[in-house]
This record gives structure tokens, C-alpha cells and sequence, in this order.
């Protein structure tokens, strides 16, 4: 659907370019973009390697484990329902590191290694392996709802994206946006963990 979207806004702006004379200008426009897009790309590449790399470290040096079991009591709270000691459970912490950081470039491949092991713990109750609701096959487990809702709303001490981009374009102070991300992630954070916890408490009526 993007794709007609998109498609047919260029093809509409071609069109009244092609009546108004400004043909030139949509050239001009285009090469100038193209040139934007490539250095847009190579300074958030340089950034994400530098703030993947440092992931990595701290993966390596045992920092993730040990701040894992730190928000271990979070996870429970969020995920009742998730067998303590599952698979999923280090995927789902590690994603909410990486996203508290401001990493969504190191969120996202725990993120999906996480609901796969929710897909594969669904499948087990399904089969009876494990105790738990069971829903339809093709249907979300609440599990995968809280933490997709959990997941689009996270917390961001650090929102790495939005300074790159803020120094990319010329701002006199990139990181003056932290507090304002802060306080923006911190009330979807707050919102969606009520809204899960009430959606929660309706499936079990």
C-alpha cells in the first residue's frame, strides 16, 4: 500500500511539474536528494557500527547478562505467563536494553529471535508441553501483543537516531533533544504498560 502511496505522490508531482514549467526543478531536486540520501547513509552507518560495536563489548564482557538479570523482575511483571528461565526471556531483555540505549539497529535481531521463542512457546501450549492460555493458531499470544506494544514504545535514555540525524543536518547542539525523548518515551512507556496490563486482566475474566 506504501508503495502506491509513494508512487503515486512522485508520479502527481511529475505531472504538476510538467504543466508549471518546473521540470528543471524536479531534476534538480532529485540529484540533490540522491546526494542527501548518501551521506545520510554513511554517517548512520558510521554511527550504528559504533554503538552495535560497543553492544557487542558489553555482550562480551558479560554487562548484558548481568543488567539482564537486573531488569529480570520487570520482564516477570510484564510477562507473567512466560515460564521463568525461557529462551525468550534473554532475547526480550536484551531487546529492552538495546532500546532504553537508543539502539534499535541491536534491537531489532533480538527482537525478532524473541518472538520466534514466544512462537515456539505458543506452539508447546498448543501441544500441551506447557501450562498457560492457548490461543488459535495464526493469533498473537498475549506474550507477543505486550511485547510488541512494550517494544514500539520503549524507553530511550539515549535516542542515538534522532541526535545523528540532528548533526547530520547542522544542529548547534544535537544532544538538546535528550531530555524532551526522555520524558516523550517515558509516558508511552508508562501508557503502554498500563494499556497491557488492562487488555491482560480482560483476557482473564
Amino acid at each position: 500500500m506504501l508503495n502506491y502511496l509513494w508512487a503515486g505522490m512522485i508520479l502527481i508531482g511529475i505531472i504538476f511539474a510538467a504543466f508549471t514549467g518546473r521540470m528543471p526543478d524536479i531534476t534538480n531536486a532529485a540529484l540533490d536528494s540522491s546526494k542527501e540520501a548518501i551521506t545520510l547513509c554513511i554517517t548512520m552507518m558510521g554511527v550504528m557500527s559504533f554503538w552495535v560495536g560497543l553492544m557487542e563489548i558489553a555482550g562480551k564482557a558479560g554487562i548484558i547478562r548481568a543488567a539482564s538479570r537486573r531488569i529480570r523482575p520487570l520482564v516477570r511483571f510484564l510477562f507473567p505467563n512466560l515460564p521463568a528461565g525461557h529462551p525468550a526471556e534473554e532475547h526480550i531483555t536484551t531487546n529492552i536494553i538495546a532500546n532504553v540505549l537508543g539502539l534499535g539497529w541491536a534491537a531489532t535481531p533480538a527482537g525478532l529471535k524473541a518472538m520466534e521463542e514466544l512462537s515456539k512457546l505458543e506452539e508447546d501450549r498448543r501441544r500441551g508441553r506447557l501450562p498457560g492460555p492457548v490461543r488459535k493458531p495464526g493469533i498473537a499470544s498475549n506474550e507477543m501483543c505486550t511485547f510488541l506494544i512494550i517494544n514500539i514504545s520503549s524507553l530511550q535514555l539515549i535516542p542515538v537516531n534522532v541526535i545523528a540525524y540532528r548533526s547530520q543536518y547542522g544542529s548547534v547542539n544535537p544532544a538538546g533533544i535528550v531530555g524532551a525523548g526522555i520524558a516523550a518515551t517515558a509516558v508511552s512507556t508508562i501508557v503502554a504498560v498500563v494499556y497491557c496490563k488492562m487488555m491482560d486482566g480482560k483476557r482473564r475474566i
